[in-house]
Formats: structure tokens, C-alpha cells, sequence
């Protein structure tokens, strides 16, 4: 072992980089069993159960957050490939439907497709409910933010590469996984470009869905790399989960969704068509 980390540590010195070691952030609790089809980003609803975006399902699944176990679905049927679920002020679902590119709205109550955003984006695979009322969505075919207003685009910026999800923080600016860039992208409101985090000694390996902590930490689940991230809004890297494609404590295979519930963290194994709970470290 001593061995492979000096091996590592010349390699990052050969090309200019400081290597970055860190420690678990948090434990793991439980898993679901594999009943899901890739599943992708995951959030906790208004009811309080919680809601995944099951790529290969074409639906969105819904779990029971203390047990794990799969209870119902929403849109099967009406979605292809959705990527991404988000809530209004509302209380509205809100689905990035990949497939058909647009955002589906859903009732929450009855499952009910009440309408859908489109024109401006290919094949989204984040949407956000911001609280200045806009809905915000990247498109992933083409390279884009979009912000709509009342249904209709208002604005939009390009430059991104399969761009995925998007989170706002407690000053009320979007932080985006620009995942083909291997980058983390943060735009204001106006989609004003406000910073970037893409140090090469992160190793970031498709970013792609991501949540803020209480403390304005990001959690980012890094694709490619097998890994969830924790790091600060300057990119200092505070803390890791996994590293090694796998199956069981600390292993995942392709990471997609984040989900943050206090010191509790909902993540999607995506390779492994599960969700799984992690709890917060403690001293």
C-alpha cells in the first residue's frame, strides 16, 4: 500500500499536482434492495417519502425513506428516461423527461401529468424550482441552462458539455454539474457565470448530481470515479465516499443522485440499481 501511494504521488508530481487525501464524511446505514433500473437523482418530497428518477423504469420511483422499499411510481406510461425530479413551491413534481426532452409537471397527489416545459433544450437531465419562482433546467444534447418564467424561456446560456443538475444555494445562486467538462459551474440567478471548480488534483470524472449541506458544503457524486465528494465552495476537497467500483460499504458503481436530510445522505448506486443511506460522522 505504502508503495502504490508514493507510486500515486510521483504521478501527481509529474504533472504539476498536489494529490488530496481525505476521510469518509459519513457511514454507511443501509441499501435498498436492486429493484430499480438506474436510477439517477433522488429527492425527498413534501410528503416526506422519497422520490427517484428511474432511467431504465421510465418512471419515477417512490420509496419509503426509512425502509427503503419501493411503495409506488409516477409516470409510467408519460415518461421516457427521466433523469431528474425536483418540487415546486407548489408541491408539484417536477421531472426532467430526458427522452421526450422537456420537464414534466406532475401532481403530486394523483399522479396526474398536468403539463410540461419545453423549447430551448435537448434531452434534459436536471431541473430546479428556484426560489425566485423561475424554473431552471440544463439540457444535456444541448450544452445549456434555461431559466423559465410563467412557462416561458427567459433566459439562457450555452457553453456547457451534458450538463446535469443544478442546486441552488443559501445566496440563491446555481450551482451546476457540468459533467462532460468534468467541472463544477456556479451562475447566478441571471445565469452570470460567478465561479468554477475543476482543480485537476480533484480528479473529477463526470460530475453529476449534487446537493448543499447546511454549512454550504457541496456533496457531488462523481460519475466516473466512483466516488461522492464532499467539498467547499472554493473546491477545497473535505471529504470522500468510495473510490473503487464496487458493491457494499463505501463502494459504488457509478454514482448519479445526492439527497441531503440533515446528517442523513441519500445516494443513488446507480450501477448497482440501488439507493443507499449514509449517516454523517460524529466525534
Amino acid at each position: 500500500m505504502i508503495g502504490r501511494m508514493r507510486a500515486l504521488a510521483v504521478l501527481f508530481a509529474a504533472f504539476g499536482l498536489q494529490a488530496q487525501a481525505a476521510e469518509p464524511f459519513a457511514v454507511f446505514d443501509a441499501a435498498s434492495a436492486p429493484v430499480l433500473g438506474n436510477p439517477h437523482d433522488v429527492k425527498l418530497g413534501p410528503d416526506g417519502l422519497l422520490y427517484v428518477s428511474d432511467v431504465d423504469g421510465d418512471r419515477v420511483a417512490v420509496l419509503n425513506p426509512t425502509t427503503l422499499e419501493l411503495m409506488h411510481e409516477i409516470g409510467a406510461g408519460e415518461l421516457s428516461a427521466p433523469h431528474d425530479v425536483e418540487f415546486d413551491a407548489a408541491g408539484r413534481l417536477l421531472v426532467a423527461d430526458t427522452g421526450r426532452s422537456r420537464i414534466a409537471v406532475f401532481d403530486l397527489a394523483s399522479g396526474e401529468l398536468l403539463g410540461a416545459l419545453a423549447g430551448s433544450i435537448s434531452r434534459p437531465e436536471g431541473v430546479l424550482a428556484h426560489p425566485n419562482g423561475r424554473i431552471y433546467a440544463t439540457g444535456a444534447g444541448s450544452g445549456n441552462i434555461v431559466a423559465y418564467d410563467d412557462g416561458k424561456v427567459v433566459a439562457e446560456e450555452g457553453g456547457l458539455s451534458a450538463p446535469h443538475d443544478l442546486e441552488v444555494d443559501a445566496a440563491g445562486d446555481i450551482w451546476i454539474a457540468d459533467a462532460a467538462n468534468d467541472r463544477l459551474v456556479k451562475v447566478s440567478p441571471e445565469l452570470e457565470t460567478l465561479a468554477v471548480i475543476d482543480d485537476p488534483a480533484l480528479g473529477l470524472s463526470g460530475p453529476r448530481y449534487l446537493d448543499i449541506d447546511a454549512a454550504g458544503a457541496l456533496i457531488v457524486a462523481d460519475k466516473y470515479s466512483h466516488r461522492v465528494l464532499k467539498l467547499t465552495p472554493g473546491g477545497a476537497l473535505i471529504g470522500v465516499l468510495g473510490g473503487a467500483a464496487g458493491l457494499g460499504p463505501n463502494r459504488f458503481r457509478t454514482p448519479e443522485g445526492v439527497e441531503i436530510d440533515g446528517g442523513t445522505y441519500y445516494l443513488s448506486d446507480s450501477g448497482n440499481d440501488r439507493i443507499v443511506r449514509y449517516l454523517v460522522v460524529t466525534n
